[in-house]
Protein backbone atom coordinates (compact mmCIF):
# COMPACT_ATOMS: atom_id res chain seq x y z
CA UNK A 1 0.00 0.00 0.00
CA UNK A 2 2.99 2.26 0.23
CA UNK A 3 4.54 1.70 -2.41
CA UNK A 4 0.76 2.84 -4.24
CA UNK A 5 0.42 5.74 -2.63
CA UNK A 6 4.27 7.14 -3.29
CA UNK A 7 3.62 6.39 -6.89
CA UNK A 8 0.37 8.11 -6.67
CA UNK A 9 2.03 11.82 -4.83
CA UNK A 10 4.26 10.96 -7.66
CA UNK A 11 1.82 11.34 -10.77
CA UNK A 12 -0.23 13.99 -8.41
CA UNK A 13 3.09 15.87 -8.05
CA UNK A 14 3.57 16.00 -11.89
CA UNK A 15 0.05 16.47 -12.65
CA UNK A 16 0.11 19.90 -10.31
CA UNK A 17 3.72 20.61 -11.49
CA UNK A 18 2.26 20.79 -15.31
CA UNK A 19 -0.68 22.85 -14.10
CA UNK A 20 1.43 25.30 -12.55
CA UNK A 21 3.39 25.41 -15.71
CA UNK A 22 0.41 25.94 -17.73
CA UNK A 23 -1.05 28.50 -15.70
CA UNK A 24 2.34 30.15 -14.91
CA UNK A 25 3.07 33.12 -14.48
CA UNK A 26 -0.38 34.71 -13.88
CA UNK A 27 0.83 37.53 -11.70
CA UNK A 28 3.88 40.01 -11.20
CA UNK A 29 7.37 37.78 -11.38
CA UNK A 30 10.05 39.33 -8.95
CA UNK A 31 13.96 39.44 -10.04
CA UNK A 32 16.12 40.12 -7.25
CA UNK A 33 19.59 41.95 -7.94
CA UNK A 34 22.77 41.80 -5.33
CA UNK A 35 23.85 44.73 -6.21
CA UNK A 36 22.62 48.89 -6.51
CA UNK A 37 21.05 50.26 -9.48
CA UNK A 38 23.44 50.93 -12.45
CA UNK A 39 25.82 47.87 -12.48
CA UNK A 40 25.77 45.32 -14.63
CA UNK A 41 24.03 42.74 -12.90
CA UNK A 42 21.14 45.44 -12.72
CA UNK A 43 21.38 45.95 -16.12
CA UNK A 44 21.22 43.08 -17.77
CA UNK A 45 18.57 42.23 -15.38
CA UNK A 46 16.54 45.11 -16.95
CA UNK A 47 17.47 44.12 -20.68
CA UNK A 48 16.28 40.60 -20.04
CA UNK A 49 12.99 41.17 -17.54
CA UNK A 50 10.70 43.71 -20.16
CA UNK A 51 11.59 41.08 -22.98
CA UNK A 52 9.92 38.55 -20.44
CA UNK A 53 7.03 41.00 -19.59
CA UNK A 54 6.41 41.49 -22.80
CA UNK A 55 6.23 38.01 -23.97
CA UNK A 56 4.37 36.72 -21.08
CA UNK A 57 1.85 39.49 -20.16
CA UNK A 58 2.66 39.85 -16.77
CA UNK A 59 4.69 42.73 -15.00
CA UNK A 60 8.59 41.66 -14.55
CA UNK A 61 9.86 43.92 -11.24
CA UNK A 62 13.37 44.03 -10.26
CA UNK A 63 14.32 44.86 -6.89
CA UNK A 64 17.57 45.69 -5.48
CA UNK A 65 18.79 43.93 -2.72
CA UNK A 66 23.07 45.15 -2.23
CA UNK A 67 25.38 44.22 0.32
CA UNK A 68 27.22 41.15 1.64
CA UNK A 69 28.76 40.15 -1.89
CA UNK A 70 25.36 39.46 -2.78
CA UNK A 71 24.32 37.44 0.06
CA UNK A 72 21.46 39.29 1.28
CA UNK A 73 19.72 38.84 -2.34
CA UNK A 74 20.66 35.60 -2.36
CA UNK A 75 19.30 34.86 1.19
CA UNK A 76 15.86 36.41 0.25
CA UNK A 77 15.93 34.34 -3.15
CA UNK A 78 16.49 30.91 -1.07
CA UNK A 79 13.91 31.60 1.41
CA UNK A 80 11.40 32.82 -1.00
CA UNK A 81 8.33 30.40 -2.08
CA UNK A 82 9.47 28.15 -4.93
CA UNK A 83 6.33 28.89 -7.12
CA UNK A 84 8.79 31.12 -9.92
CA UNK A 85 7.50 34.27 -9.03
CA UNK A 86 10.68 35.19 -7.27
CA UNK A 87 13.67 34.52 -8.99
CA UNK A 88 17.63 36.09 -8.33
CA UNK A 89 20.28 37.15 -11.21
CA UNK A 90 23.11 35.14 -9.86
CA UNK A 91 26.74 36.65 -9.97
CA UNK A 92 30.15 35.04 -8.97
CA UNK A 93 30.26 36.92 -5.72
CA UNK A 94 26.55 35.60 -4.49
CA UNK A 95 26.88 31.53 -5.88
CA UNK A 96 30.49 31.30 -6.14
CA UNK A 97 33.01 33.19 -3.69
CA UNK A 98 30.94 34.05 -0.88
CA UNK A 99 31.50 29.56 -0.21
CA UNK A 100 34.97 30.78 0.66
CA UNK A 101 34.86 33.83 2.06
CA UNK A 102 32.47 33.67 4.46
CA UNK A 103 32.59 31.58 7.67
CA UNK A 104 28.49 31.20 7.81
CA UNK A 105 26.45 31.39 4.85
CA UNK A 106 22.24 31.50 5.34
CA UNK A 107 22.16 29.81 2.29
CA UNK A 108 23.94 27.06 -0.16
CA UNK A 109 24.87 28.22 -3.69
CA UNK A 110 23.72 25.21 -4.86
CA UNK A 111 21.26 23.17 -2.70
CA UNK A 112 19.07 25.75 -2.30
CA UNK A 113 18.46 27.12 -6.11
CA UNK A 114 17.17 25.80 -9.16
CA UNK A 115 19.32 27.15 -11.70
CA UNK A 116 17.36 28.35 -14.86
CA UNK A 117 20.64 29.66 -17.00
CA UNK A 118 23.11 31.13 -17.35
CA UNK A 119 22.60 34.68 -18.88
CA UNK A 120 26.25 35.81 -19.74
CA UNK A 121 29.89 36.70 -18.96
CA UNK A 122 31.48 39.45 -18.97
CA UNK A 123 35.00 40.84 -19.38
CA UNK A 124 36.28 43.28 -16.97
CA UNK A 125 38.47 46.08 -17.50
CA UNK A 126 41.32 47.96 -15.57
CA UNK A 127 40.20 51.69 -15.19
CA UNK A 128 42.01 54.14 -13.03
CA UNK A 129 41.96 57.75 -12.53
CA UNK A 130 43.37 59.92 -14.91
CA UNK A 131 45.43 61.38 -11.96
CA UNK A 132 47.34 58.26 -11.41
CA UNK A 133 50.92 58.11 -13.21
CA UNK A 134 50.72 55.36 -15.60
CA UNK A 135 49.79 55.09 -18.88
CA UNK A 136 50.29 51.23 -19.11
CA UNK A 137 49.54 48.07 -16.96
CA UNK A 138 53.21 47.49 -16.69
CA UNK A 139 53.78 51.29 -15.78
CA UNK A 140 51.23 50.95 -12.76
CA UNK A 141 52.76 47.97 -11.51
CA UNK A 142 55.71 49.88 -11.64
CA UNK A 143 54.58 52.88 -9.93
CA UNK A 144 52.76 50.62 -7.19
CA UNK A 145 56.18 48.38 -6.32
CA UNK A 146 57.78 52.07 -5.67
CA UNK A 147 54.66 53.01 -3.54
CA UNK A 148 53.52 49.39 -1.35
CA UNK A 149 50.33 49.91 0.00
CA UNK A 150 49.47 53.71 -1.31
CA UNK A 151 47.68 53.21 -4.71
CA UNK A 152 44.09 51.29 -3.89
CA UNK A 153 41.34 50.21 -5.92
CA UNK A 154 37.74 50.29 -5.05
CA UNK A 155 35.21 47.12 -5.53
CA UNK A 156 31.25 46.40 -5.50
CA UNK A 157 32.11 44.36 -2.06
CA UNK A 158 33.66 41.85 -0.55
CA UNK A 159 33.96 38.61 -3.16
CA UNK A 160 32.77 40.90 -6.15
CA UNK A 161 34.47 39.76 -9.55
CA UNK A 162 36.09 43.19 -9.13
CA UNK A 163 37.73 42.41 -5.52
CA UNK A 164 39.10 39.18 -6.77
CA UNK A 165 40.05 40.47 -9.82
CA UNK A 166 42.36 43.13 -7.77
CA UNK A 167 43.47 40.06 -5.70
CA UNK A 168 44.70 38.22 -8.32
CA UNK A 169 46.49 41.24 -9.72
CA UNK A 170 48.38 41.68 -6.67
CA UNK A 171 49.15 38.11 -6.32
CA UNK A 172 50.46 37.73 -10.25
CA UNK A 173 52.18 41.35 -10.42
CA UNK A 174 53.06 40.91 -6.67
CA UNK A 175 52.52 44.71 -5.61
CA UNK A 176 50.86 45.89 -2.65
CA UNK A 177 47.33 47.74 -3.34
CA UNK A 178 44.45 48.59 -0.57
CA UNK A 179 41.15 47.51 -0.98
CA UNK A 180 38.03 49.57 -0.61
CA UNK A 181 35.33 47.59 -0.76
CA UNK A 182 31.82 49.28 -1.50
CA UNK A 183 27.82 48.53 -1.41
CA UNK A 184 27.61 47.83 -5.42
CA UNK A 185 29.16 48.97 -8.45
CA UNK A 186 28.02 52.44 -8.76
CA UNK A 187 29.51 53.92 -5.78
CA UNK A 188 32.52 52.34 -6.21
CA UNK A 189 33.00 54.37 -10.00
CA UNK A 190 31.62 57.74 -7.74
CA UNK A 191 34.55 57.33 -5.60
CA UNK A 192 36.97 56.57 -8.34
CA UNK A 193 35.80 58.93 -10.84
CA UNK A 194 36.53 61.58 -8.13
CA UNK A 195 39.88 61.01 -7.25
CA UNK A 196 39.54 59.45 -3.83
CA UNK A 197 40.38 55.63 -4.86
CA UNK A 198 43.18 54.97 -7.02
CA UNK A 199 41.78 52.21 -9.65
CA UNK A 200 38.60 49.79 -9.95
CA UNK A 201 38.35 46.17 -12.11
CA UNK A 202 34.60 47.12 -13.59
CA UNK A 203 32.75 45.14 -15.87
CA UNK A 204 32.70 46.55 -19.50
CA UNK A 205 29.03 46.89 -19.44
CA UNK A 206 29.77 49.93 -16.29
CA UNK A 207 32.90 51.18 -16.90
CA UNK A 208 32.96 51.71 -20.50
CA UNK A 209 30.60 55.06 -20.67
CA UNK A 210 33.14 56.04 -18.16
CA UNK A 211 36.25 55.47 -20.66
CA UNK A 212 34.98 57.01 -23.47
CA UNK A 213 34.03 60.12 -21.69
CA UNK A 214 37.72 60.32 -20.56
CA UNK A 215 36.36 60.45 -16.86
CA UNK A 216 38.71 57.30 -16.14
CA UNK A 217 41.71 55.74 -18.40
CA UNK A 218 41.40 52.29 -19.61
CA UNK A 219 44.27 50.10 -19.55
CA UNK A 220 43.48 46.73 -20.16
CA UNK A 221 40.81 44.14 -19.94
CA UNK A 222 40.85 40.83 -17.49
CA UNK A 223 39.72 37.84 -19.88
CA UNK A 224 41.47 35.40 -21.75
CA UNK A 225 41.01 37.54 -25.28
CA UNK A 226 39.81 41.00 -25.98
CA UNK A 227 36.88 42.32 -26.14
CA UNK A 228 34.57 43.42 -29.44
CA UNK A 229 33.49 46.27 -27.26
CA UNK A 230 36.87 47.63 -26.58
CA UNK A 231 38.98 46.11 -29.35
CA UNK A 232 42.09 48.27 -28.56
CA UNK A 233 42.85 47.59 -25.17
CA UNK A 234 44.96 44.87 -24.86
CA UNK A 235 44.19 41.43 -22.19
CA UNK A 236 46.20 41.85 -18.95
CA UNK A 237 48.08 38.80 -19.92
CA UNK A 238 49.23 40.84 -23.39
CA UNK A 239 49.63 43.65 -21.47
CA UNK A 240 52.55 41.87 -19.28
CA UNK A 241 50.57 39.97 -16.05
CA UNK A 242 51.37 36.64 -16.87
CA UNK A 243 48.79 33.98 -16.46
CA UNK A 244 46.16 36.58 -15.58
CA UNK A 245 42.61 35.46 -16.35
CA UNK A 246 39.24 36.63 -14.77
CA UNK A 247 35.18 37.26 -15.98
CA UNK A 248 32.19 38.04 -14.26
CA UNK A 249 28.92 35.97 -14.75
CA UNK A 250 25.33 36.59 -14.25
CA UNK A 251 22.96 34.07 -14.17
CA UNK A 252 18.84 33.23 -13.34
CA UNK A 253 18.19 31.15 -10.73
CA UNK A 254 14.80 29.87 -8.76
CA UNK A 255 14.45 28.93 -4.85
CA UNK A 256 15.04 24.54 -4.58
CA UNK A 257 11.91 22.97 -5.29
CA UNK A 258 10.43 25.10 -8.12
CA UNK A 259 8.14 22.80 -10.19
CA UNK A 260 11.02 21.52 -12.95
CA UNK A 261 8.49 22.57 -15.74
CA UNK A 262 8.60 26.48 -14.43
CA UNK A 263 12.01 26.14 -14.38
CA UNK A 264 11.91 24.46 -18.04
CA UNK A 265 9.23 27.04 -19.40
CA UNK A 266 11.42 29.86 -17.90
CA UNK A 267 14.79 28.17 -19.40
CA UNK A 268 13.34 28.35 -22.65
CA UNK A 269 12.46 32.01 -22.62
CA UNK A 270 15.44 32.64 -21.40
CA UNK A 271 17.60 31.15 -24.28
CA UNK A 272 15.33 32.71 -26.66
CA UNK A 273 15.59 36.20 -25.57
CA UNK A 274 19.71 35.38 -26.00
CA UNK A 275 19.50 34.30 -28.74
CA UNK A 276 17.21 37.29 -30.10
CA UNK A 277 19.60 40.02 -32.58
CA UNK A 278 18.24 42.36 -30.61
CA UNK A 279 19.46 41.29 -26.96
CA UNK A 280 22.24 39.58 -28.67
CA UNK A 281 24.04 42.46 -30.18
CA UNK A 282 22.98 45.06 -27.12
CA UNK A 283 24.89 42.61 -24.73
CA UNK A 284 27.80 42.02 -27.04
CA UNK A 285 27.75 45.90 -27.91
CA UNK A 286 28.24 46.72 -24.35
CA UNK A 287 30.97 44.12 -23.49
CA UNK A 288 28.72 41.10 -22.57
CA UNK A 289 28.53 37.59 -24.27
CA UNK A 290 25.39 36.21 -24.06
CA UNK A 291 24.93 32.47 -23.02
CA UNK A 292 21.45 30.65 -22.53
CA UNK A 293 22.48 27.21 -20.99
CA UNK A 294 20.57 24.20 -19.69
CA UNK A 295 19.60 24.09 -16.21
CA UNK A 296 22.42 21.06 -15.50
CA UNK A 297 24.72 22.77 -17.42
CA UNK A 298 24.53 26.21 -15.21
CA UNK A 299 24.40 23.57 -11.51
CA UNK A 300 28.02 22.13 -12.91
CA UNK A 301 28.74 25.58 -14.05
CA UNK A 302 28.04 26.98 -10.08
CA UNK A 303 30.29 24.04 -8.93
CA UNK A 304 33.04 24.72 -10.87
CA UNK A 305 33.46 27.89 -10.05
CA UNK A 306 33.27 27.62 -6.12
CA UNK A 307 36.33 25.43 -6.80
CA UNK A 308 37.87 27.66 -8.80
CA UNK A 309 38.08 30.78 -6.92
CA UNK A 310 38.42 28.62 -3.49
CA UNK A 311 41.71 27.91 -4.88
CA UNK A 312 42.07 31.89 -5.96
CA UNK A 313 40.85 32.76 -2.65
CA UNK A 314 43.59 30.29 -0.80
CA UNK A 315 46.33 31.87 -2.42
CA UNK A 316 45.67 35.29 -2.22
CA UNK A 317 45.56 34.67 1.67
CA UNK A 318 42.07 36.00 2.21
CA UNK A 319 41.10 34.96 5.61
CA UNK A 320 36.72 34.01 5.82
CA UNK A 321 34.87 37.15 7.00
Amino acid sequence: MRVIAAALMVVMFGITGNAAAQNYPNRTIRILIPSTPGGSVDTIARTVGPKLAEKWGQQVVVDNRPGAGGAIAAELAAKAAPDGYTLIMGTVAAFATNVSLRKTLPYDPVKDFSPVSLVATQNLMLLIHPSVPAKSVKELVALAKKQPGKLSFASAGNGTGGHLSGELFKMLARIDLLHVPYKGVAPALIDVISGQVSMTFASILSGNPHYKSGKLRALAVTGGKRSPAVPKLPTMIEAGVKNYESATWYGLLAPAATPPDIVAKLNAEVAAILKSPEISDRLSKEGADPVGNTPAEFRKFIQSEIEKWREVIKAAGIQPS
